[in-house]
């Protein structure tokens, strides 16, 4: 309520306690005509200050005296009871609009705590919601400047004394007051004991150790400094670096947690893949020594076996440290593909190139829609990706299936599918086998490649990390006649649309048979 309003309330209180006071006037007794007037300065109370009120009192009593107390017209008091009446009245009133006076006040500091503890809550809500430290100093400072006791400016620590950060217009004097009130961890200012001849309040955001930094209100000269205002100041800035601290708990305990992540990941990784390199090392070593102790009773035939057995041994070596190193890069901070614009025929030729190197190209059959546009990817790794795919593939297959690849265009992506007519995977399994170190069931023993290739269960995973690096997913299919399709999509960029509608021929279909 402004202050016109107050003291237009309390005039027309006044003037309805001497309305009735006339009213009264030889209907009653003297004691009960001036009790609108004992009423008039209760009720006023609400509105005015005491010291206003209690004047207010006597002049009301020495006009009921003037007027209405014989002799009438003079301040004079004919009999003692009405000297006692007037003592009572003025006593009563003055008494009453003390009580109201306190009652009043007690409410308005009520309600100012209950307004600073919804103050309170809602920049503890807020700060729940930040997620970085500029967010959390920006809070803080809007808080206090809806205090609207004065302009706000802040110091906050960095991770050198040179790097502190200033927010608002500083002079020279009020960084070096911030500066040594965030260093001291004290408040400055009014009513602090601390240079108190300043007109402005210092006031830390203290933290665990040490402060957070140090905010600067100027106040205002009509803003009310008191020393409960400046405790409810503090405490904003008290809860302000209460949030800091635990944000900064909570990024120490992340990064802490992550680098034991990527410690026991580095191991798990470590062991895993020393565990597969003992097959392919002991078939490397055993061909190796019976070529050098045994090579005058081998036939070329025997020999040719046994350099094929090395390749091969490491040619899966070479997979293993592949997708080992791949799955390190891309789990590394900060790591940027090496994208261009890609021909999908050109890195199908490459793992075709592969295969063949291999001798397993006859088991490959590729089928590629026509037209297919450039797609925009790390060439390396989607070859790498459909290789492993692939080589799954053939292991889990019978010898005499063959394994399809193929490419079709879909409205704003490309898939590739391999597909495999091998044993499938069970239900638990399909989605686990994308994880870290997961391996799918063994391979039939009458396999070419049984018993012994399943691998570190880090090709799948390495597959679906290389699809989501591009943007795009890997999922696995269950085949209508058995076996599986692994499908790779990958978003295809506007640019490479555009040029495969206007270049190249339009798409033909592709005859699917019995196929799923």
């Amino acid at each position: 309520m402004t202050l016109l309003r107050r003291l237009a309330s309390a005039a027309l209180v006044w003037l309805l306690g001497w309305l009735s006071t006339m009213a009264l006037h030889g209907q009653v007794d003297l004691g009960s005509q001036g009790m609108p007037l004992v009423l008039a300065a209760a009720a006023s109370a609400f509105w005015l200050p005491t010291p206003a009120v209690a004047l207010l009192c006597v002049l009301a009593t020495l006009g009921f005296n003037w007027r209405y107390v014989p002799p009438e017209g003079s301040l004079n008091v004919a009999a003692p009871g009405h000297l006692l009446l007037l003592g009572s009245m003025l006593v009563v009133s003055s008494g009453a609009a003390l009580l109201v006076g306190r009652q009043r006040r007690l409410g308005e500091e009520r309600a100012l705590q209950a307004e600073r503890l919804l103050a309170l809550q809602a920049l503890g809500e807020q700060l729940r919601s930040c997620s970085h430290e500029d967010e959390f100093r920006r809070r803080l400072e809007q808080a206090l400047a809806a205090l609207q006791l004065g302009s706000v400016a802040a110091l906050w620590a960095g991770s050198a004394p040179s790097a502190s950060q200033a927010s608002g217009e500083l002079s020279a004097d009020e960084r070096s007051g911030l500066f040594l009130c965030m260093s001291l961890d004290q408040p400055f200012g009014p009513g602090t004991g601390r240079y108190e001849h300043q007109g402005s309040w210092y006031l830390p955001v203290p933290g665990r150790g040490a402060a957070h930094g140090a905010l600067l209100l100027r106040l205002h000269p009509e803003a009310l400094a008191d020393e409960a205002t400046r405790r409810h100041v503090q405490a904003l800035c008290s809860l302000g670096g209460q949030a800091l601290d635990r944000h900064q708990a909570l990024q120490r305990e992340a990064q802490a947690q992550e680098r034991a992540h990527e410690q026991q990941l580095r191991n798990t990784l470590l062991a895993a893949i020393s565990h597969d390199y003992r097959t392919p090392l002991a078939a490397i070593m055993s061909a190796a020594s019976s070529l050098r102790e045994q090579d005058e009773r081998l036939s070329p035939a025997q020999r040719r076996r046994l350099l094929d057995g090395v390749l091969d041994e490491l040619g899966q070596l070479t997979r293993l440290t592949d997708n080992a190193l791949q799955l390190a890069r891309l789990d590394a901070p900060g790591m940027r593909l090496q994208t261009d614009w890609q021909s999908p025929e050109e890195i199908v030729g490459a793992v075709t190139q592969r295969l063949r190197s291999r001798g397993l190209g006859a088991r490959l059959r590729t089928r590629l829609e026509a037209g297919l546009p450039l797609l925009r990817c790390d060439a390396v790794l989607i070859v790498q990706l459909l290789d492993n795919l692939i080589d799954n593939a053939l292991k889990f297959s019978p010898p005499e299936q063959v394994v399809e690849l193929l490419l079709r265009q879909l409205p704003g992506e490309l898939l590739i599918a391999v597909r495999d007519r091998g044993p499938g995977v069970p239900a638990a399994q399909r989605e686990r086998i994308f994880e870290l170190f997961e391996r799918g069931p063994q391979p039939a023993s009458g396999h070419a490649d049984a018993p012994s290739r399943r691998g570190a269960g880090v090709g799948l995973a390495l597959c679906r990390a290389i699809a989501q690096a591009h943007g795009g997913g890997l999922t696995l299919r269950l085949r209508a006649h058995g076996g599986s399709a692994f499908e790779l999509r990958l978003p295809l960029a506007a640019a490479a649309l555009n040029a495969a509608e206007s270049e190249l021929p339009a798409a033909l279909p592709i005859h699917q048979g019995n196929q799923a």
